[in-house]
């Protein structure tokens, strides 16, 4: 079984500019279904992966790095209103 840290990488990995995923599809995409949570700990202390790109469910950013994900999410062109991605549907 691969190690949960590089099976996420290696999803976050794969997205491109204007991707937007939720934390529980990058869960479920590297072999981890329901461990959404886990997904969200990990990119606490991992900047070596486009983290910008991972949302809630509901399109919400993530608590206390809303400015800083909301300036990268459109710089790729993404839709941000009020901390949340517009139009959001994982």
């Amino acid at each position: 079984m691969k190690d949960f840290a590089a099976a996420v990488t290696e999803v976050l990995r794969a997205t491109g500019p204007g991707d937007v995923v939720s934390y529980g599809e990058v869960a479920a995409e590297a072999g981890f279904p329901g461990a959404a949570r886990a997904v969200g700990n990990l990119l606490k202390d991992l900047d070596t992966v486009p983290w910008w790109r991972v949302v809630t469910t509901t399109g919400r950013l993530a608590p206390g790095h809303e400015r800083e994900q909301g300036e990268r999410l459109r710089s790729e062109g993404v839709r941000v209103v009020a901390g949340r991605v517009a139009r959001f549907d994982p």
